[in-house]
């Protein structure tokens, strides 16, 4: 099989549904063979019957769904999924996300071209038709978090000095290296993939995509940013915690809570986990109590 596409829905019943017609409106006229595996991870909402009448409308789809009883985070979901998978490739995609019906052919036929790709991410772009940053990322060392979270990044956007977290200074029209993706869109080489081990369950919710991608990269593999076509991401959907969903989101203030701590308490993970040891304690304290300090606020905001 080329390709199996790995969806984790949290509430997001009637955005799965718009994600899952346009993979199959992508891939009609394609030759590529594929499946797709939704893992529901505990929603309040039953989403088999909806599944079962896409499958109806759409002969000859493989659509699987795995149905867990709890939220058992965006990591230990998806490799639920994957572990069932037969691809050749494995697509992590999110369900708040509408497929054109060029992407799909064209990044697998990119893949097909470039063999020392482990992970390939399109452009992402927001409802607004801006591009969602966290697709084009450089990894958070204690300076690129520094500059990202204190505005000297967003001031200096094209300085290579000040804004290594967006990699602002690379050319958006152009396919180029990255250090990492977001797990909105990764399309990802199973070679590579089974090579590293695939996500990290550690991460509940948040930076799986990051940590994924630096232990590819130091495999010797590369990940790359392939602009040429394009996903529409609603983004933070079942978080509720970005503005530019807010007004569809339909987020308890308990799940907010949740993704917010979850936010930050994978910066601390990654932290701990990639640069401990290559940083004395004062840095390491001063990054975690950074961390902190901006938790805090943003709980305060919700």
């Amino acid at each position: 099989m080329d390709l199996s596409i790995v969806i984790v829905s949290f509430n997001t019943k009637e955005l799965l549904k718009n994600c899952l017609e346009s993979i199959f409106k992508s891939l009609e006229k394609s030759n590529l063979s594929s499946e797709i595996i939704v893992v529901d991870n505990g929603s309040k909402e039953n989403i088999k019957y909806q599944i079962l009448n896409i499958k109806n409308a759409y002969q000859n789809s493989k659509i699987k769904l795995i149905e867990n009883k709890e939220n058992l985070g965006f990591s230990r979901a998806s490799n639920q999924g994957i572990k069932t998978s037969k691809g050749k490739y494995i697509l992590l995609l999110n369900p708040d996300t509408v497929i054109p019906k060029e992407t799909l052919p064209f990044m697998i036929d990119f893949m097909e071209k470039n063999k020392k790709t482990g992970i390939a991410t399109c452009r992402v772009e927001l409802l607004s038709g801006e591009l969602d940053d966290a697709c084009h990322r450089g990894f958070p060392t204690p300076w690129n978090a520094l500059c990202h979270f204190s505005g000297l990044g967003k001031i200096f956007s094209k300085s290579k000095f000040f804004n290594g977290y967006h990699l602002g200074y690379q050319d958006m029209n152009k396919v180029h290296e990255i250090d990492a993706g977001v797990g909105a869109f990764l399309l990802v080489r199973q070679k590579t993939g089974n090579e590293v081990g695939w996500l990290d369950e550690d991460f509940f919710w948040y930076g799986e995509d990051l940590d994924f991608c630096f232990r590819v990269k130091k495999a010797g593999w590369k990940v790359m940013f392939v602009p040429d076509v394009k996903i529409i991401h609603y983004k933070g959907v079942a978080s509720g915690i970005k503005k530019n969903s807010l007004s569809i989101s339909k987020a308890s203030k308990e799940t907010k809570i949740l993704a917010t701590n979850a936010r930050f308490n994978v910066m601390k993970t990654f932290y701990n986990k990639h640069y401990q040891k290559k940083y004395s304690k004062f840095i390491q304290w001063l990054v975690l109590t950074a961390v902190e300090i901006k938790r805090r606020i943003a709980l305060l905001r919700i």
